[in-house]
């Protein structure tokens, strides 16, 4: 236990030492989410404007801008896996006494505390949008950005143990995050799609993520919002089996997909030469 222990913090330690010498991580993760905001909120909110009462396309989809970040920094926090095998350092920790789950779990600590802090920063945008930015809602989106970055750390570090190459390892995330976001509810109901669509995208795990965010800023457990899309269907909040998830709920599905996540991570890791 004390060798985890170890591993985690120093592994934990030397990322979050990483990404403050290298400030361009902390403008270049938030590229594409603004840009996306940017793009698909002001070239998309006079088209569709107001989904539901006292929600327009923006707000809408600022949530999900904010899990779009969280998703991009975690996943993208295993490229240092690969960066360490390039140079051999990652050799050198593996043979080194250190526990191999500590080593999983160190990586996997450190890039979930950066995609949080980055997710976090995107708050500020909130109050520019019209959405109140209160202590309550910092207290609990802060632990659920937690969740989902250490959920998806775990996705990036499991894809990274297979990898040899940085090349081949953006190519192979670049497949699994784009689907990840545009099948996420990010930028439509999740509710009022195609069946085909509803189902594919109530089988990605973002979409719980990006769902319970939305609740968070727009809706409440108990009365997920609904609009004038598809009459009865709830705008907010996700039905499966007829059922309307809370936020429990999603981070219930969440937190077990980081747990089988970073289970199977630290089984490639295991399996490491």
């Amino acid at each position: 236990m004390e060798e985890v222990f170890r591993g985690t913090w120093v592994v934990a330690y030397r990322e979050l030492l990483r990404f403050v010498q290298e400030r361009s991580r902390i403008l270049s993760s938030f590229g594409m989410p603004v840009l996306f905001f940017i793009i698909f909120g002001a070239g998309f909110n006079q088209i569709i404007g107001t989904l539901t009462s006292g929600v327009d396309f923006i707000k809408f989809i600022y949530p999900g801008i904010v899990a779009m970040t969280v998703l991009m920094t975690s996943v993208f926090s295993g490229l240092s896996v690969v960066w360490d095998r390039e140079f051999g350092f990652l050799k050198e920790v593996l043979v080194a006494p250190l526990s191999r789950t500590g080593i999983v779990l160190g990586k996997a600590t450190g890039g979930a505390t950066v995609a949080t802090i980055q997710g976090s920063m995107m708050l500020v945008l909130a109050p520019i949008i019209g959405i109140a930015l209160t202590p309550i809602l910092v207290i609990k989106v802060v632990p659920l950005l937690i969740i989902i970055s250490l959920s998806l750390s775990g996705l990036g570090i499991l894809v990274a143990s297979r990898m040899r190459s940085q090349q081949g390892f953006h190519v192979v995330v670049q497949l699994i995050v784009f689907p990840l976001i545009f099948l996420s509810g990010i930028f439509f109901p999740v509710n009022n799609v195609p069946v085909w669509l509803q189902i594919i995208s109530k089988v990605n795990p973002l979409t719980y993520g990006v769902d319970a965010i939305r609740q968070i800023f727009l809706g409440s457990d108990s009365a997920p919002v609904r609009g004038a899309i598809g009459n009865s269907t709830p705008v907010i909040g996700i039905t499966v089996f007829g059922h309307t998830m809370t936020v429990l709920e999603d981070v219930m599905v969440i937190a077990i997909l980081g747990v089988v996540m970073i289970l199977a991570a630290t089984w490639s890791f295991n399996k490491q030469e």
